[in-house]
């Protein structure tokens, strides 16, 4: 039971950082149908970024304000990024066949993933900590500060971004236009300043989760967000991609998922299946809701469009 208990407080740290890339994807997708490939890739310039701000902060500030520092950079940074991408390699793409923009999707994710390696090289980085190590007993777990920060950081943010597109008149008008642009444009509703808002937040989202990763790991790396945000995805389709309550279910679930079959089932099986195959269960969910429940656990809420 021991061992149960502490996976599943590692799944819903993980878990965590997957509910927050996936809203990602789901918010682009909501409103636009578009599947950003390229969302991982920003993820990781979010990590690349902190850490190039907080390396020669060590030591020199407290641990936590180095952080925040990162943090902040790092969003800037990827929301000018996710501004850029949707200007650039999206909005002249919108009225075009749907291959288009998902091409133009894996391209952008290459590009970047080669400018992170032109840019800080091939190798893995360590990531300094910044924070204190202290560990907690929560029902015979062992639970440290970092993870207890990224699930309260992780709750906090998911339920701001609930508020802000239930809540707001920019949320109302996000609702709008994944419902029908056009109508939403006849009713005075600025289409492409709703469409930049909502990369600009989830590439904000993206800052975070890159932040939450590689200081969960302690490494970053230019192609750590391949898998990053293939899983997300997969907690998106879990969840049902267009929902963003089932962006964050999905996210948690998968991570949930991933720690019990690494750790609990590998336990069982004498390390068969150990965190070396930690990806595969993943995998096996994605194939499982494509077959069996393809519009996801909380289903589909935005219309089909042609």
């Amino acid at each position: 039971m021991e061992t149960f208990i502490q996976q599943l407080f590692n799944g819903l740290t993980v878990g965590s950082i997957y509910a927050l890339v996936a809203l990602g994807y789901t918010m682009v997708y909501g409103i636009l149908g578009l599947i950003n490939f390229a969302h991982g890739d920003v993820v990781m310039i979010g990590a690349m970024v902190a850490l190039s701000v907080t390396r020669p902060l060590v030591g020199v500030l407290p641990g936590p304000l180095v952080l925040l520092i990162g943090l902040v950079v790092a969003a800037v940074t990827c929301m000018l990024l996710g501004f850029t991408i949707e200007r650039v390699a999206y909005r002249p793409l919108r009225k075009a066949p749907r291959l288009a923009p998902l091409i133009t999707a894996i391209g952008i994710s290459i590009v970047l993933q080669q400018l992170a390696m032109i840019i800080w090289g091939r190798g893995y980085h360590p990531v300094p900590t910044l924070l204190p190590g202290g560990m907690h007993d929560l029902l015979g777990a062992q639970i440290n500060d970092l993870q207890l920060l990224i699930i309260a950081t992780a709750a906090v943010t998911m339920v701001a971004l609930m508020l802000l597109v239930n809540r707001t008149r920019l949320g109302r008008a996000m609702r709008a236009t994944a419902e029908n642009p056009e109508i939403a444009a006849l009713m005075g509703v600025n289409i492409n300043r709703v469409i930049s808002a909502t990369f600009v937040i989830g590439s904000a989202l993206a800052a975070l989760a890159g932040v939450m990763v590689s200081s969960h790991y302690g490494i970053a790396h230019y192609s750590m967000g391949f898998m990053l945000g293939l899983k997300a995805f997969t907690a998106a389709v879990l969840g049902g991609i267009g929902n963003l309550g089932g962006a964050m279910l999905g996210g948690i679930l998968l991570g949930v998922i991933e720690a019990l079959g690494a750790g609990y089932i590998g336990d069982l099986t004498g390390g068969v299946f150990g965190s070396n195959y930690q990806d595969v269960f993943a995998f096996i969910v994605l194939i499982v809701v494509l077959v069996f429940r393809p519009s996801g656990l909380m289903g589909e809420r935005v219309s089909e469009r042609a």
